[in-house]
């Protein structure tokens, strides 16, 4: 884990211990428009700008890795309009930042099922990775068409097609290895996931990867957490006493790996 000064909003004298790896589900940009008399695209909209000012504060504050569940795999059931109008969403980002997170170093990863997607959105993403897959400063994960049992069941069937062709033994099969198997296995486990919108519940996200995350819900919605609230959540964190299954903290903790 990083190290920093005390950040706005976080109501402590003592240097705040910042998270290597923040998840996010952003939930709330339909009531947020609601509340407004808007209609929900709008809502959406002020949810990408929301996005836009996380990742300031994510650079501020030293944070390696930022996920953001931005389409599920369950929203394939929503209205189309409102499912047409979150990918067109995406692709209009994708095409008009993709070029400034380059330029700050910030690689951009996409975790998910892409076959669902149109072939130009598909094109986006890969070239979207590729344009940024050495940049080093920081890495932005974007989860679409993702599931968390989707992630461990795609897993399951790399290692059964293993077994299937002699490579691996059934008994040889531990966590240790379907970690390896589950997506962004290179990158450090989630160790803070936020949930704006005031549901407490992680719904189908990172089920494997949050096995020991500590998790965050405010009622806030999505398009008004802002920095600030992102800085209450950095400095609840940094309360929070992590054990890992242990009675006692463990001496010395790396965020990241099958043991975390």
């Amino acid at each position: 884990m990083g190290i920093s000064e005390t950040s706005p909003g976080s109501g402590d004298d003592l240097p705040q211990v910042i998270p290597r790896h923040v998840a996010i589900i952003m939930d709330g940009n339909n009531r947020w428009a609601k509340r407004r008399g808007l209609p929900g695209v709008a809502g959406h909209r002020a949810g990408v700008e929301a996005v836009r000012g996380i990742l300031r504060a994510c650079r501020e504050h030293g944070v390696e890795v930022l996920t953001l569940f931005a389409f599920s795999s369950e929203n394939w059931g929503r209205p189309q309009p409102e499912v047409r109008a979150l990918l067109a969403l995406l692709s209009r980002y994708l095409r008009s930042e993709v070029r400034e997170l380059h330029e700050d170093g910030i690689r951009l990863r996409f975790i998910g099922e892409r076959g669902r997607f149109s072939e130009g959105l598909r094109r986006l993403m890969h070239k979207s990775e590729q344009l940024t897959v050495d940049n080093t400063a920081a890495t932005v994960v974007i989860a679409v068409d993702y599931g968390g049992q989707w992630d461990i069941a795609q897993a399951a069937q790399k290692l059964a097609r293993k077994v299937q062709e002699g490579s691996l033994r059934p008994e040889e099969i531990t966590p240790q290895l379907i970690d390896r198997h589950v997506a962004i296995s290179d990158l450090p486990r989630p160790d803070l996931c936020v949930r704006t919108g005031g549901d407490a519940r992680i719904s189908n996200f990172m089920l494997w990867h949050f096995a020991y995350s500590e998790l965050y819900f405010t009622n806030v919605l999505w398009p008004d957490f802002d920095a600030a609230e992102f800085g209450l959540a950095l400095a609840d964190y940094s309360r929070r006493e992590r054990r890992f299954g242990l009675r006692e903290p463990p001496v010395d903790v790396t965020c990241g790996g099958a043991d975390a």
